[in-house]
């Protein structure tokens, strides 16, 4: 697999600056897009932190141009100012939903809603679809397309009574399946997916509990894939890009160089991987599991979110000039609890999600999405 062009990294940039331009202003005016149950069947087919011996809090960067904006009354208004959103269902997929990272767009995995909100704002219900959120499926991952502001269409990697797939979500409509036959599993199958081009939807599955389906070239489980057809009928078997993945896997393009990064939880250990032209390669392993839920490339680091250890650490991110990998440093420690999906913008900043109603011990106002900016390579990093 070949990098992104400069053009093409410009195109993308173009695409997502106009998308993150519409979901703030969405934020403000937009309402639900919700489908009942006649609709499904169609054949259209106050605050304390979660671990009081955290360390210090780092503070968040202040927004030059907007005052902050004082709080609302009622249970869901965490006084930590890094919360942009609170008191959702447990999480799945997160995106960024301005350029500065104070709008934010998360999926609910077992409501099947995906939800644009900020900080003191509404929650306001973008799409949904019907999910079955038993073990960890439901809606497990979404992309915006790429033509978003003239066609309102969200891509999503949902869980159904007989399998996984990827529907298309339209205002107002039921979703029209656009792959279906993935497996599902008891656990494994949250995946992960995001539109390299236009063109191209890159989709990554969970093994499905089942190692030897990951290994299969028969199975759609535990693979990244290739999606170039976006018809609503029978489309052709996308193209493999790489097989053998475990479970909760989570891709994390670069945008400055093109390159892929992707983590899963494998039986023995978990991983960090970049995937090559000639397959992947292994970046770093954790032997001991801290489970990785998430992870994000942005400013040469990668970094990764885990939902045992309740950590973000980072990993200095490859060059020709500088291929050796350091050992990761934990750039955050057990502040908000379980963490899951994470996300970067291109100015540094991160989102996260927390998990805490599933794996944690949750407090009033989870679970939440997090801005956070992180140290830089000078600060301390304990």
């Amino acid at each position: 697999m070949g990098r992104p062009t400069t053009t093409g990294n410009r195109t993308r940039a173009t695409r997502v600056g106009t998308f993150l331009a519409i979901v703030s202003v969405l934020v403000m005016v937009s309402g639900c897009a919700d489908f009942t149950d006649q609709d499904r069947a169609k054949d259209a087919g106050a605050f304390s932190a979660n671990n009081e011996s955290a360390a210090k809090k780092e503070q968040p960067r202040p927004s030059p141009t907007e005052p902050p904006a004082p709080p609302p009354p009622g249970p869901c208004v965490d006084p930590d100012p890094a919360v942009i959103a609170t008191c959702l269902a447990s999480t799945a997929a997160v995106l960024p939903g301005d350029d500065q990272g104070d709008v934010t767009v998360v999926a609910e995995r077992t409501t099947g809603k995906i939800i644009t909100t900020k900080r003191f704002g509404p929650q306001r219900v973008l799409a949904t679809a019907p999910v079955d959120a038993s073990g960890d499926g439901g809606l497990i991952a979404f992309a915006f397309s790429p033509t978003y502001s003239q066609d309102r269409l969200i891509y999503a990697l949902i869980t159904t009574p007989s399998d996984n797939r990827i529907v298309r979500l339209a205002p107002g409509d039921v979703p029209k399946p656009i792959l279906v036959g993935i497996p599902k599993g008891a656990t494994g199958n949250m995946g992960s997916m995001y539109f390299r081009s236009p063109a191209e939807l890159v989709v990554a599955t969970g093994n499905a509990g089942d190692p030897a389906a990951a290994a299969s070239p028969s199975s759609l489980a535990g693979k990244i894939l290739s999606v170039t057809s976006f018809r609503s009928d029978a489309n052709p078997r996308p193209r493999v890009l790489a097989s053998g993945l475990g479970s909760n896997v989570s891709l994390c393009p670069s945008s400055a160089s093109g390159t892929l990064y992707f983590a899963d939880q494998g039986s023995t250990e978990d991983r960090l991987q970049v995937l090559e032209s000639s397959g992947p390669k292994v970046l770093w392993t954790w032997p001991d599991q801290p489970q990785i839920a998430g992870c994000a490339a942005t400013s040469g680091a990668i970094y990764v979110s885990t939902t045992r250890t309740q950590h973000i650490e980072v990993l200095n991110e490859p060059t020709r000039q500088k291929p050796a990998i350091t050992p990761p440093a934990v750039v955050l420690e057990k502040r908000y609890g379980a963490l899951g999906r994470m996300v970067a913008l291109d100015n540094g900043i991160l989102q996260f999600a927390t998990v805490n109603k599933e794996y944690g011990n949750p407090v009033s106002t989870d679970d939440r999405v997090v801005k956070w900016l992180p140290p830089s390579s000078t600060e301390d990093r304990t």
